[in-house]
């Protein structure tokens, strides 16, 4: 193998590229970003840069030289238009024709957005309307939030909850729409989630339940979201943070199999020289059994490491079985997730009690530990992390059944 192209330069890009040449690949290696930025970290773009306590050369994974240092070709602001698998050829946005032995898909995720109802025959989003993906989106986002305006953010998942508690510390009058009973709660369970949605009530966040359909706008501005009720609830910003959709579309008429992503095996290959690494990458999970994709930071990293190995190992690849974690900072509070609480039947406190805002918990099916979630305890969290991995509630310490089951979640 003499060529690899690398379609992506976040981090499962980024990431998959480094790994190639520390495990030894010493070929032509392309890495592709459409974004005009060096590879950056996502994670702090809802918290440390969108308050401003970041600039944004922070957010960097590696400095420039870095990708001079490691023989890397890193071509920014250059999209993939075209996978050509006869003539084993990427085709890119500038006019450029890259020939790969070997494909890494990486082109993450874009925001899902909502219907606008606008004056009729305007053109493009109104002023006031934002989504929250790119770096550039953050710094938009970031000026529109100063003096203080009324913010209706669309969706209360980890990247919703963490712009409303970013925006109600810059000053901003915050209404979180969400359409389940609380904020997270399919994510981190009943405990976790109450404690949040308590934390959100004392920095005055205000919760709206409900189901966000549309953007009003009028004369080219927002006015406000639309719920599926008719009720209007009135703003001069407005994040839409309502799910995302797999970057896929370059690869129509390629043959690599797409359905919500790239559809890959156990070994991230969707077809023979087709890889699939990070939040576009559709895969079956071999602990749950489950067909799906993750858009956690950690994973991307996992799955770029493995990629890399499996790239060059031939024969020996070996098939990428990480456990699923992640974490949010919301205001004070840390919360890390390992494994998947839904379909538990079982929460128990191991450490700690949500009325001392830090505690460790396990979710269990019969016996076996299927998740676990830390808050304010990172260091026991390893813990948790062994025990959900082995599935044996010993080995997250001693424990005590909670009166909220997970069924909750």
């Amino acid at each position: 193998m003499n060529e690899v192209v690398v379609v992506g330069a976040g981090a499962a890009g980024a990431t998959t590229a480094e790994s190639l040449r520390r495990q030894g690949y010493e070929g032509r290696l392309t890495l592709v970003g459409a974004e005009p930025h060096l590879p950056y970290d996502r994670p702090p773009l809802s918290k440390q840069i969108l308050t401003g306590r970041w600039e944004p050369d922070r957010v960097r994974l590696r400095a420039p030289e870095t990708y001079d240092r490691l023989g890397i070709d890193l071509r920014p602001g250059s999209a993939a238009t075209r996978l050509d698998r006869t003539g084993r050829a990427v085709e890119c946005a500038d006019g450029s024709r890259l020939h790969a032995d070997a494909v890494v898909v990486a082109t993450g995720v874009r925001p899902r957005r909502l219907p606008c109802t606008d004056d009729p025959g305007r053109l493009g989003a109104p002023d006031g309307l934002h989504v929250l993906r790119t770096l550039d989106d953050a710094l938009g986002l970031r000026e529109a939030l100063l003096g203080g305006p009324r913010l209706v953010v669309a969706g209360a998942g980890l990247l919703g909850t963490e712009v409303a508690v970013a925006a109600r510390t810059l000053g901003a009058d915050v209404t979180l729409v969400c359409p389940a009973p609380l904020p997270l709660l399919d994510l981190l369970g009943r405990q976790a989630a109450d404690l949040v949605s308590a934390t959100h009530r004392d920095l005055g966040l205000r919760v709206r339940r409900g189901r966000a359909t549309a953007v009003a706008a009028a004369r080219g501005t927002v006015t406000g979201v639309r719920l599926a009720d008719g009720t209007l609830l009135p703003a001069d910003v407005v994040l839409v943070a309502a799910g995302s959709l797999p970057n896929t579309e370059w690869l129509h008429g390629s043959g690599v199999p797409v359905e919500d992503g790239v559809v890959c095996d156990v070994l991230c290959a969707a077809e023979p020289g087709v890889w699939a690494a990070g939040d576009v990458a559709n895969r079956c999970d071999p602990r749950t059994r489950r067909r799906h994709r993750l858009e956690h930071r950690t994973h991307a990293t996992e799955q770029a490491v493995a990629v890399a190995r499996n790239i060059l190992a031939g024969t020996r690849a070996r098939p990428f079985t990480p456990l699923r974690s992640f974490w949010t900072d919301q205001h004070d509070l840390k919360v890390q997730v390992f494994g998947d609480i839904t379909g538990t039947d079982r929460c128990s406190i191991v450490e700690g009690s949500p009325a001392e805002r830090k505690f460790t918990a396990v979710y269990c099916a019969g016996d076996r530990v299927l998740g676990a979630v830390a808050v304010n305890m990172p260091r026991e969290a390893q813990r948790l992390r062994t025990a959900v991995e082995t599935g044996a509630l010993h080995t997250a310490g001693p424990s005590r059944p909670t009166t909220a089951g997970a069924s909750d979640a």
